[in-house]
């Protein structure tokens, strides 16, 4: 019992969260990106980690939320990120998808304005430095930032 409430109050004091992002890309190369509703630019799909769900799951979870995608492989850990801009407890977890479906056209919602799958060297205006960041190091260009 002392046990549980020790973890219980950790919990509560000093919670910790955890998202996926994910670089998925098509038969032809191509990677899937999203524009949000809420925020400026074109963001690699991805949210938080639910209570109960399993990091893999939450990957294919937001890749069947944010765009209808499937994956018929399964998706590799490239890197972990600490995002201090979240808080002082965030990561995020960076996975490759190779061979992603997408199931039906992924039309506007409440939380994604739009969404399409692009050639690398024709990614849309307005893609994020981040999102830039994270295809360079996917590609070996430059080395892991820690940071998100």
């Amino acid at each position: 019992m002392k046990l549980r409430l020790f973890h219980l109050a950790h919990v509560v004091l000093r919670p910790m969260t955890l998202g996926v992002r994910v670089i998925a890309f098509d038969a032809a190369g191509r990677v899937f990106l999203v524009r949000h509703t809420y925020v400026s630019g074109w963001h690699l799909p991805g949210g938080g980690v639910d209570p109960g769900e399993t990091i893999e799951e939450a990957v294919r979870r937001e890749l069947r939320e944010e765009g209808h995608l499937d994956l018929p492989n399964p998706p590799a850990l490239l890197s972990v990120h600490f995002n201090n801009t979240a808080s002082r407890r965030d990561h995020v977890f960076l996975y490759r998808c190779e061979g992603a479906v997408q199931t039906a056209p992924k039309p506007a919602d409440r939380e994604i304005a739009e969404s399409g799958f692009y050639a690398l060297d024709a990614l849309p205006a307005g893609t994020t430095a981040g999102t830039l960041r994270r295809l360079a190091e996917a590609r070996g260009e430059v080395a892991p930032d820690p940071y998100w």
